[in-house]
Order: C-alpha cells, then sequence, then structure tokens
C-alpha cells in the first residue's frame, strides 16, 4: 500500500514525465526476467545513477514479476529456438567464451527468451507510459483537482504543513 501511495505521490509530482516512464520500461525489464543476472545489476545501477523515479520502477518490476510467470512456458520456449538457432551457434559459443559470457547466464532459456521479449516490450512500455502519464496529469488530476473537497483540503494549514514536510 506504501508503495502504491509514492507511485500516486510520483505521479501528482513535479516528477518529468520520461523519468516516470522510464522507471516503468527499465521496472518491466527486471520483472520480466529473472533476477539475478548481471544485465539486472546493470540496469538498477542506471536507475540509482540516473535521474528515474525509483517507486515507479519499484511498481513496475512488481507488476511484470507476476506477468512474468504468466509467460514463463512462452518466453522458454522463444529462448530455446534462439539459443538452438544453427545459424547463431558461432556467435553464442564466442559469446560464452568471453569473460562475461558465464557471469550473463544468457545460455540459459528462460534468461534469453525473457530478455528479447523485454527488450522488444520496452520502447512500447516507455512510450505508452509516458502518454499514460501526461493523460493522467492533463484529464484524471484536472479532473480531481476540480472538485470543493479537494481545494479545501489544499487551502488547509494541515496541508501546507505536510508540503513543508515533504519537501
Amino acid at each position: 500500500m506504501q508503495l502504491l501511495l509514492k507511485f500516486l505521490k510520483a505521479l501528482n509530482s513535479e516528477a518529468g514525465p520520461w523519468q516516470i516512464a522510464f522507471g516503468i520500461a527499465l521496472g518491466s525489464i527486471v520483472g520480466l526476467t529473472p533476477f539475478f543476472r548481471l544485465h539486472n545489476v546493470i540496469i538498477i545501477f542506471f536507475v540509482l545513477v540516473l535521474r528515474i523515479n525509483i517507486s515507479s520502477f519499484i511498481a513496475s518490476f512488481l507488476l511484470f514479476s507476476g506477468f512474468a510467470y504468466l509467460l514463463d512456458t512462452p518466453m522458454v520456449a522463444l529462448g530455446e529456438q534462439v539459443l538452438t538457432a544453427a545459424n547463431l551457434q558461432p556467435m553464442w559459443t564466442a559469446l560464452y567464451n568471453s569473460p562475461l559470457g558465464p557471469i550473463s547466464q544468457f545460455n540459459h532459456t528462460l534468461t534469453m527468451g525473457s530478455l528479447l521479449v523485454s527488450l522488444i516490450a520496452f520502447p512500447v512500455i516507455l512510450f505508452a507510459s509516458r502518454v499514460g502519464v501526461v493523460l493522467y496529469r492533463n484529464r484524471v488530476l484536472a479532473w480531481v483537482n476540480r472538485f470543493q473537497l479537494v481545494r479545501v483540503l489544499k487551502a488547509s494549514k494541515v496541508y501546507h504543513m505536510y508540503q513543508k514536510l515533504e519537501g
């Protein structure tokens, strides 16, 4: 519940739509793929170093982790097809013999299939979530702010003290 509130606060904050959208899109990659993999460590590093909204990243990670269980079987089948393709065998052999090859664990069918699915879905999720954030702010938030109760609450001293505490 606390995470949902932080995500809603991020949607209503001054955070840029791209910051929230990148959090959602990168969270989808980490959520769809097995967690303890090299590419996820790199993604988490970028989330922490760059100005990406962490609450949207975590919420997206949790949401897409649930979807991953439903998509495991087709992602394993896709990974197996890609890893056993005859014309790609020299590339997989060279990659596995490189220093980072075994660490990346790309040779697991689930890792390969889920990474491919998440990378293909990444631009779609990125742009769809940016459009969703902008539409939410322009339509839903504007609609909610029209209510008299919301205006009264925002005008109260308690709300202003809360704003000062939150920074």
